[in-house]
């Protein structure tokens, strides 16, 4: 999910540990037959709120870049990973969510509201209970949470809602049937959940009761650039096997080594700015998954500040980078 945390957040997983045995449905494809989704997940950033005058200029470079859709992330709070008590968090309030779906639509993107549970000092995969009855009260928090995101996503036409990211300690708990049942009666539009590339989607006892599962893609790559596009090939066909997937976040930051750990933040390795080999990389995927039929693509991550990014920039960010270049190619072509 979020790259934001230190080090703890994520162990180094063998390539494609996961990947080749996620499902056994048939060749991928678009679900529903519509245009795929090709876009960005979007931050808000304080100086410029969702609604405000320096997101549709954001927006609107996205837009000219070829991006027909984005994520917009409402966060969750909670204060530690075995603590029930999750909360809406204040970074994005209902009301700036409202302005952002009404913001994005008027632009002719599609939105979808895909909410991040925010832990402090890890990460969303990291949530795990021992004490009895904790998580039964988690997920009862969550599914207030997420109803009343779906109901705000219906009322503004968001045309996706995410169940969740990441949430691999908790994703197999039966409850999640009835959370899906509740969410379908407030929110009718395309139902998904963004999974770990770990194999998480593999586990999920509601895989078959999404409109489309989707997942996140941060494979290590290698130390170097021999080879990688043969890798990235590999499990980008490992991919194609498991029937109409999502890819609901992809990328890596623009810094030295990224390729060989692409969820390290910059608070978990300092590194020299390396904006082209975000660039090769991106081209390397983006390459892949098309030829292989992936084709509904929202990359990690994008900010609603137009000025955000930047040669100088270690962040995941590709605005004013050598990446926004090889989005141009793929998302207008």
């Amino acid at each position: 999910m979020r790259r934001e945390g230190n080090a703890s957040r994520r162990g180094i997983l063998k390539m494609g540990a996961g990947l080749a045995s996620l499902g056994l449905l048939p060749a991928a494809c678009t679900a529903g037959g519509t245009p795929p989704w090709r876009g960005v997940n979007l931050i808000a950033t304080p100086d410029a709120p969702l609604g405000s005058p320096a997101c549709e200029r954001s927006l609107r470079h996205l837009r000219d870049l070829g991006g027909n859709a984005i994520s917009l992330i409402p966060f969750l709070w909670q204060p530690a990973p075995g603590d029930p008590r999750i909360v809406l968090g204040d970074a994005v309030s209902p009301d700036q969510l409202r302005a952002g779906i009404r913001q994005a639509r008027a632009l002719g993107l599609r939105v979808m509201v895909k909410p991040h549970v925010w832990v402090p000092q890890t990460w969303a995969g990291a949530i795990e209970f021992m004490r009895d009855g904790d998580q039964a009260e988690w997920l009862a928090r969550y599914r207030a949470l997420l109803l009343d995101l779906a109901t705000l996503a219906q009322d503004e036409g968001a045309e996706a809602l995410a169940l969740g990211a990441e949430l691999r300690g908790v994703s197999s708990d039966p409850a999640w049937t009835d959370i899906i049942r509740a969410v379908r009666d407030r929110f009718r539009g395309t139902l998904t959940y963004v999974a770990h590339w770990d194999g998480e989607l593999d586990r999920l006892p509601f895989r078959r009761l999404l409109d489309v599962p989707s997942i996140s893609l941060y494979p290590p790559l290698g130390d170097d650039d021999a080879g990688l596009g043969g890798r990235i090939d590999t499990l980008a066909a490992n991919l194609a096997r498991q029937g109409p997937l999502w890819i609901g976040e992809l990328g890596l930051r623009s810094a030295v080594g990224s390729q060989a750990k692409p969820w390290e933040s910059p608070e978990e390795r300092d590194a020299h700015p390396d904006g082209t080999l975000q660039a090769r990389v991106l081209d390397h995927w983006l390459t892949a998954l098309n030829r292989h039929g992936l084709r509904d693509i929202l990359l990690w991550r994008w900010f609603s500040d137009p000025d955000a990014g930047g040669p100088q920039d270690t962040d995941f960010t590709v605005q004013g980078k050598p990446a926004e270049a090889v989005m141009k190619r793929h998302f207008a072509g």
